[in-house]
């Protein structure tokens, strides 16, 4: 029998989640993980441990789609090949109603309660597309289900547990869930390498939402692309998508409506590069040899509405256009999320807000059930702030910039012009990789080899000794690294094990790296930059690339 080896976070959650159902009360929980968490590895170990604890168990793991269903099915038969399960779904043509454990979608066994049977674990994936009342297709569902079981439990997973139109999914008259029985912490995931880290950048194109209507909390759809789909803005902005986007590989464009994405789709074709377009109207085949030829790499880009922002699977994704201005923090998450899953030669991924979504939803990693209420309340201010030093978009709570290391001064008013920020990072400051400096060196550095270099243990982490002048006091420097620590000393670390070719997952501590130092590439060059109260050191590898970027107050090796 295959072993399921889960990470701390994801066994955690499986922790917490039994914990929940163990302390009694209402049967349904929440667990919540971000786009790439491995979402799928724990749906089949929590159905896998079900059946281990109870051989005779029966569960159902539903969601919303065919695609979805077909995935689920796949990652579960992929985690666990000797799993006894079957599927039920019009769409794909199959009703294996007997399964034990019985992947479905909800349009399919909404109303064949008698088919299905009891169950005693009902997994609910992508749990945010869940309306709240009870007279739902799900609400009917899980009520019936309830009847012929009882002592049913619920697990709900998603990225989001909140929508616009019915706020909290764990709260109200007619939720189905009662608490959140786990969240994943996306900062957290990012810098211990298990997501692909994300940048921004700044877009001389801005969509203009003034005067447009709202219904149920958001624009009202018609209205908002009225105001969007122009074609001197359409052209601008994919001018600017093709310039940022060329040495990327698997763009994602969220549109705002069927012409809004045709002609951003027509648009990318201009610039000579692939577009086609996905919607909800695509004929079911035509949409499968689209996708397929997309995570092939045989097209470059994707422009989609209402689609793909949820439960769509392509790691390669390295570019996000969010041309869809929204008041629903959810569909903001899950249309960044896209981007969120590491892949095979991919360093980050590239976050293009044209609709000012960052300043109003705030960074990705800091987005919370609170925060998504105030937005859907209306309540007026930003989410973000931009730094006065770099033009980086930080939290408003944010003391310090991790891009520049500047302190915002506390009354400072967040700007306006999205023209004047250079970079707008997506994530919050705990979790921003430093950054490049804006204007380049001082005249008076320059790069100078690198002929030896080590790694030593120092009382707190590890050193990177690095010298450009071998035996000369004045060419050896040390950069202090804590792979132990959190937050931006984290980030740093994992930066510069990736940096010297040590690969995605980088050790937990001091002594992995020290390990490893054998198996490490040697950085190419250095510079030192003197600045009035302190020193800059940069590193470079051999083939160019900078290497853990500038850090301040570097020291001379003893």
């Amino acid at each position: 029998m295959t072993v399921l080896r889960l990470r701390d976070y994801q066994r955690a959650s499986l922790a917490a989640l039994r914990g929940a159902w163990e302390r009694g009360g209402d049967a349904g929980r929440l667990v919540v993980l971000p786009t790439g968490a491995g979402k799928s590895l724990v749906i089949a170990a929590l159905a896998r441990e079900t059946l281990a604890q109870a051989p005779l168990a029966r569960v159902a793991i539903v969601t919303h789609s065919r695609e979805l269903v077909a995935q689920n099915f796949a990652a579960l038969k992929r985690h666990w090949p000797e799993a006894p399960a079957g599927i039920f779904s019009a769409g794909l043509g199959r009703r294996e109603a007997g399964a034990q454990v019985l992947v479905c979608s909800i349009q399919s066994v909404a109303d064949r309660l008698a088919a299905v049977g009891a169950r005693d674990l009902v997994i609910v994936d992508e749990a945010h597309l869940i309306p709240r009342s009870a007279e739902t297709r799900y609400g009917r569902f899980l009520a019936g289900l309830a009847a012929l079981a009882p002592a049913m439990r619920v697990a709900g997973f998603t990225a989001t547990p909140y929508r616009l139109d019915s706020g909290r999914l764990d709260e109200g008259p007619g939720r189905l869930f009662s608490g959140i029985a786990y969240e994943a912490d996306t900062g957290d995931l990012i810098r211990r390498g298990y997501l692909s880290p994300l940048v921004s950048k700044a877009t001389l194109t801005q969509l203009d939402v003034t005067g447009i209507g709202r219904r149920g909390g958001d624009y009202i759809p018609s209205e908002l692309e009225a105001a969007v789909n122009h074609d001197w803005i359409t052209k601008a902005a994919v001018a600017e998508l093709a310039e940022y986007g060329r040495d990327r590989r698997a763009w994602l464009a969220f549109c705002a409506g069927l012409a809004h994405a045709a002609s951003v789709r027509d648009a990318v074709r201009g610039e000579g590069y692939s577009c086609e377009t996905v919607e909800g109207g695509t004929p079911r085949r035509e949409r499968d040899r689209i996708l397929a030829a997309f995570r092939a790499g045989e097209i470059r880009c994707l422009t989609s509405v209402g689609v793909l922002g949820t439960g769509f699977d392509a790691p390669a994704v390295d570019l996000v256009a969010l041309l869809r201005p929204t008041r629903s923090t959810g569909l903001y998450v899950q249309q960044v999320g896209r981007a969120l899953r590491p892949a095979p030669g991919k360093a980050d991924a590239l976050i293009l807000d044209y609709a000012g979504l960052v300043r109003m939803h705030g960074p990705v990693d800091a987005v919370t059930v609170r925060t998504a209420e105030a937005v859907r309340g209306g309540a007026g201010g930003l989410r973000a702030k931009p730094c006065p030093g770099c033009g980086a978009l930080i939290a408003l709570n944010a003391s310090t910039c991790e891009a520049c290391w500047t302190e915002p001064e506390a009354e400072r008013e967040p700007g306006h012009d999205a023209a004047a920020d250079d970079e707008l990072p997506i994530l919050s400051g705990a979790a921003l990789p430093p950054a490049r400096p804006a204007d380049g060196p001082a005249p008076e550095a320059e790069w100078r080899p690198v002929v030896s270099w080590s790694l030593e243990r120092a009382p707190d982490g590890l050193d990177v000794v690095l010298d450009w002048d071998e035996g000369a006091r004045e060419g050896c420097w040390r950069v202090r690294l804590r792979p132990e620590g959190r937050g931006y000393e984290r980030e740093k670390a994992v930066l510069w094990w990736r940096g010297l070719g040590g690969g995605r997952d980088a050790p937990m501590d001091a002594a992995g790296f020290l390990a490893a130092a054998d198996t490490l590439e040697a950085p190419g060059a250095i510079r030192v930059t003197e600045k009035a109260l302190s020193r800059e050191m940069a590193c470079r590898t051999a083939d160019g690339r900078i290497l853990g970027d500038v850090h301040r107050l570097a020291e001379r090796a003893a």
